[in-house]
């Protein structure tokens, strides 16, 4: 009798350990407490350490025609716009690692993996939410909201940043605001004048902010993201606060300002991340294993929130493989798979924080960063232990 696991949650990380857990020949039944499959937010970027696991799901074929694939990055300074320093990606990246750098956007790459998840015959249901877990039985069980029990030999936990049942099983609280406000937007090329369009991912760093724009959607849109140190609260108006964002220009290069005022709709949202993970129990408990933003969100400055919610299902398919449920328990399987990542995903939330605080540089720390970034050349940006691994 084939063993099976129960998802919790519906995004990038519960559709991909939905597909791993089906490629590991496990049954799968997903459940998302939305109404419909759907995925929010604009562009994000697929280290080759994500695209090499999509290319052997077999998603990666279909979303690299709608992606983009940048020929390089291009970090700048955001005051003067001076090139600070360059990272060829494009065939460099695919020749030294033997997958392709992407951009695209979330919507994008959420329903490439609902496709090929459903094609594997995950069972996959809207409209219910997992609203408690028993872990530490013969059955993993999980009660869905309105009393209903079911029951599997494990648990996937990948209900994003604000996870109840990471709660139920770690009880470290919520996910603490960052004190950096994200603002996001998605704009068509074709409403760009020309001297604000392009073709790589360039970063442009400011004291106390930076701004992140590449293509996404076939190149047929700009994904604009911009990062400024401050505090959102709950009902926050989107509109009305883009105006923080513009101050925060103000001070900025010509280019950049011209660009901030291009975009006519702001999406905005706080920062959250956790102190990264100290020890393989907050990945894993019993028969639940957590995965993503679940485990180990992280703020955005590293570019591998999804790269690492891929890693993620990539280790438990492999886990779960080879998993008998005798020789090899399942409480065993799942503490293989903690031991496995751990280390890596707090290495990434530690550089994402120290990215931060870089790329935010005022006064002779800025003056160092930009000569640090002009005298070291492209094996700064490089990252081999990341994008060779994992």
């Amino acid at each position: 009798m084939a063993q099976d696991v129960l998802v919790a949650g519906g995004g990038i990380a519960g559709l991909a350990a939905a597909l791993a857990a089906r490629a590991a020949d496990w049954e799968v039944r997903l459940f998302e407490q939305a109404q419909e499959f759907s995925e929010v937010g604009a562009g994000l970027q697929l280290g080759p350490n994500a695209t090499r696991v999509l290319r052997d799901w077999g998603v990666l074929g279909p979303l690299q025609a709608l992606a983009w694939q940048p020929p390089r990055l291009s970090v700048r300074d955001a005051l003067d716009g001076r090139v600070l320093g360059t990272l060829a990606l494009g065939a460099s990246t695919q020749q030294r690692y033997g997958a392709p750098y992407l951009t695209v956007h979330r919507a994008d790459l959420h329903a490439a993996l609902l496709r090929a998840a459903t094609e594997a015959g995950a069972w996959l249901r809207t409209g219910l939410r997992i609203a408690s877990v028993r872990v530490d039985g013969e059955l993993a069980q999980a009660h869905l909201e309105g009393g209903a029990l079911v029951e599997a030999d494990a648990l996937a936990i990948a209900d994003g940043v604000w996870s109840r049942l990471r709660e139920q099983l770690v009880g470290d609280g919520p996910a603490p605001a960052t004190g950096h406000v994200a603002y996001r937007a998605l704009v068509p090329m074709a409403q760009l004048p020309a001297r604000l369009r392009g073709d790589e991912v360039q970063a442009w760093l400011g004291p106390h902010m930076h701004l992140v724009r590449y293509p996404v959607r076939a190149g047929e849109a700009l994904n604009v993201v911009g990062f400024i140190e401050g505090r959102a609260g709950a009902g926050w108006d989107h509109a009305v606060q883009s105006d923080a964002l513009r101050a925060a220009a103000a001070g900025l290069c010509g280019e950049l300002q011209a660009l901030v005022e291009a975009v006519e709709v702001w999406r905005m949202w706080p920062v959250h991340d956790r102190e990264p993970l100290s020890g393989p129990a907050q990945m894993a408990r019993g028969r639940a294993a957590l995965l993503g933003d679940a485990a180990h969100p992280m703020r955005p400055y590293l570019a591998q929130g999804a790269g690492m919610a891929i890693e993620d299902a990539w280790t438990l398919q492999k886990v779960l493989a080879a998993c008998d449920g005798r020789v090899i328990d399942v409480p065993t399987t799942l503490q293989r798979y903690a031991l496995n990542r751990w280390q890596r995903c707090a290495r990434v939330q530690r550089r994402a924080r120290r990215n931060g605080w870089i790329f935010h540089a005022d006064g002779l720390l800025r003056h160092a960063r930009n000569l640090a970034l002009a005298a070291g050349g492209e094996p700064v940006l490089d990252l081999p232990w990341l994008y060779g691994a994992g």
